[in-house]
């Protein structure tokens, strides 16, 4: 004769917790929107050429970030690379960086890396976000920037007179005056996704939990 199971507080405990370890990760992992937005509206062309990558016919998947945001260096060293991998080299994603400036630092960063070239523009950002430490928190931080910009080629007077450009400082600023129009913008980094607002560094699990459901 099998013994009686004796179902417990503890029983029901450890059968929870066995659900929940057999439940998919995207259930477990997937972050809650900060708030929602008119996914087609904010698609639309801005000021600038659209820095992206991926196939036209991907999941968009924007991500407003900062230069000097130590957030976005992580996510752009740590989690981009692998994101990349799955989800935008495949053609599942098209990926589309948007500028935000928080500071004039910022500003001179990204002015800098379009004066590369819109082609370029997001390898010097990439490229800016490795070495963010040696210039964004410099107390005179414009000779570590212009040396940290080097194996772009953009030489230091050329560097100087890019800096100049108002008219692109200013295209860049309305960058980020519009998506404050938009919603209530918390911080950098944010990402829209789907018409969801995610704002903070979202991980690869994150990542995958947001994305596995709208992708092919």
């Amino acid at each position: 004769m099998f013994a009686k199971f004796l179902w417990s507080p503890l029983a029901a405990g450890f059968a929870a917790a066995l659900v929940l370890l057999a439940a998919p990760p995207s259930a477990l992992a997937q972050p809650k929107p900060e708030t929602t937005v008119d996914m087609a509206a904010m698609l639309a062309p801005g000021p600038l050429p659209e820095l992206a990558l991926g196939a036209a016919t991907g999941v968009p998947v924007i991500e407003y970030g900062s230069l000097t945001c130590p957030h976005c260096a992580a996510f752009d060293k740590t989690v981009f690379p692998k994101f990349k991998a799955a989800y935008v080299d495949t053609g599942k994603v098209r990926f589309i960086f948007r500028e935000y400036t928080r500071n004039p630092l910022d500003t001179a960063a990204f002015v800098l890396a379009r004066c590369v070239g819109d082609d370029k523009a997001l390898a010097t950002i990439d490229l800016l976000f490795h070495q963010q430490d040696s210039w964004a928190f410099s107390d005179k931080p414009l000779e570590p920037l212009l040396a940290s910009l080097r194996p772009t080629g953009l030489g230091h007077d050329k560097a100087l007179e890019c800096l100049k450009d108002q008219k692109t400082a200013e295209a860049i600023g309305a960058i980020g005056q519009r998506v404050n129009k938009a919603f209530d913008f918390t911080g950098t980094p944010t990402f829209i996704i789907d018409g969801k607002v995610y704002g903070g560094e979202l991980s690869m699990d994150d990542l995958d939990a947001i994305l596995k459901p709208l992708v092919k």
